[in-house]
């Protein structure tokens, strides 16, 4: 019983090797070689199957962001390290998300309905995603600033 226990400990470590250190998804990496050794062969393949499913989603999600596409976010269920990833993605869309709603909606004002110093107002953002918020609304600031001092303002304000 201790050499069975013994056996079945060393195939669930070198299934976790091949899958989480070595990246081995493939069918039939991860999978117990020690077929006397009870449900080595189940481990290794729940595990292959879990862990791709998923990097699937992950990829899925982190292509998409990568597209241009912000409608997606990590779906699948996971826990440890990887729900800290499934989290911080996610994040991440939500923050690029409105971003990109904010930048859009401050142009557009400008833009196409001549509406000088809208600001964008983009919560919880930090680093290049903050400097580029108070970029956008350095711009939208000085757009209105040099309307308001420009020749032809003053000449439609005396009219």
């Amino acid at each position: 019983m201790v050499d069975q226990l013994s056996s079945f400990a060393d195939e669930v470590t070198r299934v976790a090797r091949e899958v989480g250190e070595e990246g081995k998804l493939a069918p039939g990496s991860g999978q117990g070689r020690q077929r006397h050794v009870e449900g080595s062969d189940r481990v290794g393949e729940r595990a292959r199957v879990e862990l791709t499913t998923q990097v699937r989603n992950i990829a899925a999600v982190t292509t998409a962001v990568a597209n241009g596409d912000l409608s997606k976010k990590i779906t699948v269920d996971v826990k440890g390290e990887v729900l800290e990833l499934k989290e911080t993605v996610n994040t991440m869309v939500d923050q690029l998300r409105a971003f990109s709603a904010e930048v859009t909606r401050v142009a557009k004002e400008v833009g196409n309905e001549g509406k000088l110093g809208g600001q964008a107002n983009v919560e919880g953002v930090s680093g290049v995603w903050k400097d580029l918020t108070d970029n956008v609304n350095t711009l939208a600031g000085n757009l209105r600033t040099r309307s308001a001092t420009s020749p032809s303002h003053d000449r439609r304000r005396n009219r």
